[in-house]
């Protein structure tokens, strides 16, 4: 019996529904070859629908997408929307509605892709970080005393628990053992400063390493690990890190392999609904051009595909895209690339096919 997966498709704002699309493309055309089935499920979620209805994340949809095995999404972002609407409203509730604890983020430079690093290639840049989040600064605990006095008081805690560090932690050494690469983790932090949350981090991360003895273990303060994340990117196998410091420092190493337009990341519940998206945003500015580079939605439908536990069809994609990289596309920029987003997407689509 052929293997059918639900797929709930959110192509949001922006260039969010041209990317989309060519994901899309590339998922229709590995799940043929390799034999298993795609059912796509449309929701008109970010700013154009709240502007036009106030809505932002309705239970009924919330509903709806429980019932799915993944999500893919194109990107939340408007002009026309004050920050942070969006974001909480969409983005941060999706995520803690349906426990989304691990942000997922492969780093690699592929061959054929610049990177802003002197003397650096693909075999030194090539690390994944392991990012909670659900917890910490993005919690929103907090709140204003004397607002818009000249006394006015703004407190933003970070909530960190015994909990969410573990299970963030174990997975991050479980995946560490399956990459099966370095096997090394490299736990980010602030010790020296934030003395009470990082001292839970390190605790657990110690008493969880006992338990993985084959994987060997380090540390280091986050301005250090972007310091050296330029300096000697080689150095890094698997990072975890708490959700504000790897919201950081993931931009960080999108830069160094190569740009946003070939970043790709997950929200991943081991256990729920997941769910996968590229990074670089909406991209208002790009809007209907077809300039936009396709290749990190791309990777993220490769990811979601690795997730759900097609790897054969997760490797022909990848494969597929290092061949466009190494051959065809002249600049990972938008508007640079050489071609539109819809024909690097058929060249994705050309090379799976000839596999």
């Amino acid at each position: 019996m052929t293997k059918e997966y639900n797929i709930a498709v959110i192509p949001g704002d922006g260039t969010g529904p041209e990317v989309v699309a060519e994901g899309i493309k590339i998922l229709d055309t590995v799940s043929a070859k390799c034999g298993f089935k795609l059912s796509y499920h449309n929701y008109n979620l970010g700013g154009e629908h709240y502007l036009a209805t106030g809505e932002l994340l309705p239970d009924s949809v919330i509903e709806s997408l429980s019932r799915k095995d993944a999500m893919f999404l194109g990107a939340i972002g408007h002009p026309d929307v004050k920050p942070g609407i969006l974001e909480k409203g969409i983005l941060l509730n999706l995520r803690f509605r349906f426990d989304q604890y691990i942000n997922l983020r492969p780093v690699k430079l592929y061959e054929g892709v610049e990177t802003p690093i002197k003397n650096k290639g693909p075999k030194d840049i090539d690390f994944v970080v392991v990012r909670e989040n659900t917890e910490g600064l993005y919690t929103g605990a907090g709140g204003f005393l004397k607002k818009d006095t000249p006394d006015e008081v703004a407190i933003q805690e970070s909530i960190n628990t015994r909990k969410g560090v573990e299970r963030c932690v174990r997975y991050a050494f479980e995946y560490c053992r399956k990459r099966n690469k370095e096997k090394k983790l490299t736990l980010c932090g602030k010790t020296n400063v934030l003395t009470y949350a990082f001292d839970l981090w390190e605790r657990t991360f110690n008493e969880v390493a006992k338990e993985y003895p084959d994987i060997k273990t380090d540390y280091a303060n986050v301005d250090a690990i972007c310091m050296w994340m330029v300096k000697n990117p080689e150095w890094f196998d698997v990072i975890v890190t708490d959700n504000m410091f790897g919201d950081i420092i993931t931009d960080l190493a999108a830069m160094i392999q190569g740009g946003m337009g070939i970043a790709a990341g997950a929200n991943i519940n081991p256990s729920g609904v997941s769910m996968f998206e590229p990074i670089g945003g909406s991209a208002p500015k790009y809007t209907g051009k077809q300039i936009i580079n396709p290749i990190a939605a791309i990777l993220a439908a490769q990811v979601m595909l690795e997730t759900l536990g097609e790897e054969k069809a997760s490797v022909m994609i990848e494969n597929a895209v290092m061949t466009v990289l190494r051959n065809d596309i002249i600049d990972v920029a938008a508007g640079k690339m050489g071609y539109t987003t819809s024909e690097v997407g058929d060249l994705v689509k050309g090379y799976i096919i000839k596999v």
